[in-house]
C-alpha cells in the first residue's frame, strides 16, 4: 500500500513588536500553527492523506522596543524577512501607518475585553480607587463601556480618549482629570504612559493582554500573513506585444529583418523574466506571453506602477513594446484578463491601468512607502543643533533643556521640537536616565547627524 505523506508546515514569519516584556510573553506563548483539520474530520481520510495543501507555522521574530515611536525603525529593520506585523497595541500600530513603513499585512493585539476587564478587576481590590471616575486611552468608548458594564461599574463618568496620542500627550490626558479629582484612576495601553503617571504619582494600572487575547491575535496575525502568501502566489500573465513587428498593408518587413528582431526581442524578454522568476513563450510573429506570479510581478512593477520591460526595451534596443497583465484563478482567465487590459491600454495614455485583477477589475497601484519629496520639517532644527556642537564632539546628544539653550527657546518649546525629530527619524530617544532625587527622568536624545549629509537642502 502506498502512503501519501502530508505536506510540510509552510513557514510564515511572524514580525512581534512591543515592550521587552510583552514581546518576550509573546514569543513564549507556544507555536502556531492554521490548517491542522481537527481529528473528527480527518477520520474518513485515506491513511497519511490530506485533501488541504500545508498547513500554515508562525515563526515569531522579536523586535523589542524602549518607546512606542520607535515601531517604524523596528518595522524598517525586519523589512522584507517577515510577512506579517504583530503590534504590541493599536498605537505602535498606528505609527508605523503612520510612517508608511507597513509593505505587509498587520494587526494588534486587542486590550478591549477581556484585557481591560482583567486590568478593572485588579484595580477593584484597591480601596483607594474610583472607578467610576477613571480616566481610559486608546479604547474606544464602547469597549470601555461594555468592559465597565460586565463588572457592574458605573460608567457614566467615565472620561475616554479614543486617539492613539503621543505619550506625552495622553499622560497629560490622565493626569489633568487626576488632579481634579485625586480619588479617580487611570488605565492606559502603553507602558510608556504608565511610567510617566507613576513619576507623577497618578494610580495608574496598565492594560495588558491575556494569554487568549494574545493567542487571537497570532491566529489572526497567521491568517493575515497564509492570505498573503497565497494572494502573492496567485498566477499572473503578461500579454507583450511588439508594434514594430506587426504586418500591415502599409508597412512591411523582409523577413529576415523581422526574424531577427523576433528573436531578439525574445533573448530580451528571457533575460527579464529571468530577473523575476517567470517563464516566456512566444504565441505569434509579434506577442509574446510571460507567466509569473503576483507577488514577482509586483516587485518588478514598484507595486503595478509601472510596466515591466517597456523603459528597458526603448532604451536597450530602440523599440517599443505594449504589455498588459492579468491575473486569474487559471491560466485562461489570467490571459484574458491580460489581453483586456492590453486593449484598455489602447483606448489612450493614461486610460487605465496596465493590470487586471483576477474579479476583472483595473488593479490599483500599492502606495509608495516615502513621502512627499519636501524637505522635513526637522532638518531645519536638526542643521541649527548640530552646528551648535564642538567640532569634533561625536556624543551629539542633548535633552529639553540643552536643546533649549542650544536654539535660544524655552525647554517647553525645545522638548516639541525633539519630538518632531523623534517623529522624522531625525533624533533616537535614549533610555531615560535614572537620578536619585524625585521628579520626572531627564530624558536625553541623540541627533542623526548622518541624514544631514543624505537629504538635499
Amino acid at each position: 500500500m502506498m502512503t501519501v505523506q502530508r505536506p510540510l508546515p509552510l513557514e510564515l514569519a511572524i514580525g512581534v513588536v512591543g515592550p521587552q516584556e510583552l514581546v518576550e510573553r509573546i514569543m513564549l506563548s507556544g507555536p502556531v500553527m492554521l490548517a491542522d483539520p481537527p481529528a473528527a474530520a480527518t477520520a474518513s481520510w485515506p491513511p497519511g492523506s490530506s485533501p488541504a495543501g500545508p498547513p500554515m507555522s508562525g515563526r515569531l521574530v522579536a523586535a523589542a522596543y524602549r518607546n512606542e515611536q520607535e515601531a517604524p525603525d523596528k518595522v524598517l529593520r525586519l523589512g522584507p524577512r517577515v510577512d506579517v506585523f504583530l503590534f504590541a497595541s493599536q498605537v505602535p500600530h498606528e505609527y508605523a501607518r503612520r510612517a508608511g513603513v507597513l509593505r505587509v499585512p498587520a494587526t494588534s493585539v486587542p486590550l478591549a475585553g477581556s484585557a481591560l476587564i482583567a486590568t478593572l478587576l485588579r484595580a477593584r481590590a484597591d480601596a483607594r480607587c474610583q472607578l467610576s471616575q477613571a480616566s481610559v486611552d486608546v479604547l474606544a468608548r464602547t469597549d470601555a463601556e461594555e468592559a465597565f458594564a460586565e463588572l457592574g461599574i458605573p460608567a457614566a463618568s467615565v472620561q475616554v480618549r479614543e486617539d492613539p496620542a503621543s505619550p506625552a500627550v495622553l499622560a497629560a490626558f490622565h493626569e489633568r482629570l487626576w488632579r481634579r479629582d485625586p480619588g479617580s484612576v487611570a488605565f492606559t495601553c502603553l507602558e510608556s504612559v504608565a511610567q510617566r503617571l507613576a513619576a507623577a504619582q497618578v494610580p495608574v494600572y496598565l492594560v495588558r493582554p491575556t494569554g487568549s487575547a494574545i493567542r487571537a491575535a497570532l491566529r489572526t496575525a497567521t491568517l493575515l500573513g497564509a492570505h498573503r502568501r497565497l494572494e502573492e502566489a496567485q498566477l499572473a500573465v503578461m500579454v507583450v506585444e511588439v508594434p514594430t513587428l506587426r504586418d500591415t498593408a502599409r508597412r512591411s518587413a523582409a523577413r529576415q529583418a523581422r526574424e531577427e528582431l523576433r528573436l531578439t526581442v525574445h533573448r530580451f524578454l528571457l533575460r527579464e523574466a529571468q530577473r523575476m522568476q517567470a517563464t516566456v513563450c512566444p504565441v505569434g510573429d509579434h506577442t509574446f506571453l510571460v507567466i509569473a506570479t503576483r507577488g514577482s510581478l509586483s516587485s518588478a512593477t514598484d507595486g503595478f506602477r509601472a510596466p515591466p520591460f517597456a523603459e528597458r526595451a526603448r532604451g536597450e534596443l530602440g523599440i517599443v513594446v505594449e504589455v498588459g497583465a492579468g491575473l486569474g484563478r487559471t491560466a485562461q482567465e489570467a490571459e484574458a484578463h491580460a489581453r483586456a487590459a492590453l486593449a484598455g491600454s489602447h483606448n489612450g495614455p493614461g486610460s487605465s491601468g496596465f493590470a487586471v485583477d483576477r474579479d476583472g477589475q483595473a488593479l490599483a497601484p500599492a502606495p509608495r512607502l516615502t513621502t512627499s519629496p519636501g524637505r522635513p520639517r526637522g532638518l531645519a532644527t536638526l542643521s541649527r543643533l548640530a552646528s551648535r556642537f564642538p567640532d569634533g564632539d561625536g556624543a551629539q546628544v542633548v535633552d529639553a533643556e540643552t536643546a533649549g539653550r542650544l536654539l535660544g527657546v524655552t525647554s517647553r518649546t525645545a522638548r516639541r521640537l525633539l519630538h518632531t525629530l523623534v517623529d522624522e527619524g531625525l533624533a533616537w530617544p535614549l533610555p531615560p536616565n535614572r537620578a536619585p532625587q524625585p521628579g520626572r527622568p531627564r530624558q536625553f536624545y541623540r541627533l542623526v547627524t548622518e541624514k544631514l549629509d543624505s537629504r538635499p537642502f
